[in-house]
């Protein structure tokens, strides 16, 4: 098999330097997806390349463009995407089932083992295509009218995109409308995110960087929503209109997430890394919940146990508070707004729960791991979205006394270098 591919824009290109074109065979695929051949030169990333290929490139320093694959790995595939390697959105789709999962599971072992942890690695719960809930379009003004879609690979240039495997077909059903709605709103010098999120009760739209909107748009807007089958929209944080609350399940209770505001991107992953974080919890009565958002464990866990709920960003917490006021069979759920980074809990603090849940941005959470391993919790369950930081805390966790009983990644984010991964933690000294 081989074939040609379209340039691919880079941040790491010299435009200014001439292209060499070469051949080089791939050794192995990098963190992020890249092929690596090994030159006399240095290592040399081509994007879209696989383990054992010969292929032809446009060479720019330590970056290669593809221009063909003359001998193809059996593990290539036809990406099921007309826009892949031109959009920026997946970087994989090109590689086979068994080795792609292979490749997100080694993500994990390999920080795991940069940190010298004790750890054996769950297999990887996968997740299917087509079940994202959760997308930011970029929409710019363009000669021919407005454009929707995602960033090129390492550029700011807008593939405008008619389909995408990866969301949820109501989300590709709604790409024209979205577009009418780009068409109305979008800045007319500078490019305009939407952030689209399908809930239970139709999509929540959320633009920011949109136009400035009049009295008279801002009047006429609520019955565009209504026309285009929005449950909400909201302009440059302004809630320009509710046809319906925007309400995802969130373990049996309804919760109404601040426009724009984080939720996970698949159901089924939040659903998976769930069920790992309640049975880490087992029987603990009492259960501290940090960075808890809009509640997406603090509402599970409170089934079973009384649970303490730390957020800093204020609407997050709005919405987790209104979500537990209207909630039936939980039982108690208190809440606290702090910035875990410049005030971590203490290790005294932690001295009333039985165990703690984690779930902090892709930085980690350093500060707040080092005063958790001073603790005497028995139980840890930390969520992450990044397998480095991941790592390093659980090295801190771990020289505190703590063992790490198992890590399981979940493949929320198909066909990108992403992963998430719980880990599970007892004290034993």
């Amino acid at each position: 098999m081989s074939g040609d591919f379209a340039p691919v824009e880079d941040v790491a290109v010299n435009e200014h330097a001439a292209p060499v074109r070469e051949t080089v065979v791939i050794d192995r695929l990098g963190h992020l997806g890249d092929g690596i051949a090994e030159t006399p030169e240095g290592p040399l990333y081509v994007a879209f390349a696989l383990p054992g290929e010969r292929v032809t490139v446009e060479r720019h320093g330590s970056r290669g463009t593809l221009v063909s694959v003359d001998i193809a790995s059996p593990e290539r595939v036809t990406p099921p995407c007309r826009h892949f390697s031109v959009c920026g959105g997946c970087a994989l789709q090109h590689l086979a089932p068994a080795p792609y999962t292979a490749f997100k599971h080694r993500l994990v072992e390999d920080a795991i083992a940069a940190e010298r942890l004790d750890a054996t690695v769950d297999p990887i719960v996968p997740l299917p295509p087509g079940t994202r809930r959760r997308a930011t379009f970029t929409a710019r003004r363009t000669e021919t009218g407005t454009a929707l879609g995602y960033n090129g690979r390492g550029s700011h240039r807008l593939v405008a995109i008619e389909e995408c495997p990866v969301i949820e077909p109501a989300l590709v059903a709604a790409l024209p409308r979205l577009n009418r709605l780009a068409a109305r709103l979008v800045h007319p010098k500078d490019a305009t995110r939407m952030i689209v999120t399908a809930t239970d009760n139709g999509l929540d739209v959320a633009l920011v960087g949109a136009r400035r909107i009049d009295e008279a748009e801002r009047m006429r807007l609520p019955a565009v929503a209504a026309e285009l089958c929005l449950a909400r929209l909201s302009v440059n944080d302004e809630l320009i209109a509710m046809i319906r609350p925007p309400s995802l399940d969130v373990g049996g209770t309804a919760v109404v997430a601040p426009p724009g505001g984080f939720v996970q991107a698949v159901a089924g992953a939040e659903a998976a890394l769930a069920e790992i974080v309640l049975a880490a919890v087992g029987k603990a009565r009492r259960v501290c919940d940090l960075y808890a958002g809009i509640g997406t464990f603090s509402l599970r866990l409170a089934r079973t146990a009384t649970v303490h709920a730390i957020e800093g960003d204020a609407a997050a917490l709005t919405a987790l508070e209104a979500a537990r006021r209207f909630a039936k069979g939980l039982k108690p759920v208190t809440t606290e707004r702090r910035d875990l980074v410049r005030r971590p809990l203490s290790a005294k603090e932690f001295a009333r729960f039985d165990a703690v849940v984690l779930d902090p941005p892709h930085a980690g959470a350093k500060p707040q791991v080092e005063l958790l391993a001073k603790s005497v919790v028995p139980r840890i369950a930390y969520v992450s979205c990044n397998p480095s930081t991941l790592a390093r805390d659980l090295a801190i966790l771990v020289a505190g006394g703590y063992a790490i009983d198992r890590v399981v990644p979940v493949d929320q984010f198909v066909w990108s270098t992403e992963v998430e991964a719980v880990a599970v933690l007892s004290r034993r000294r």
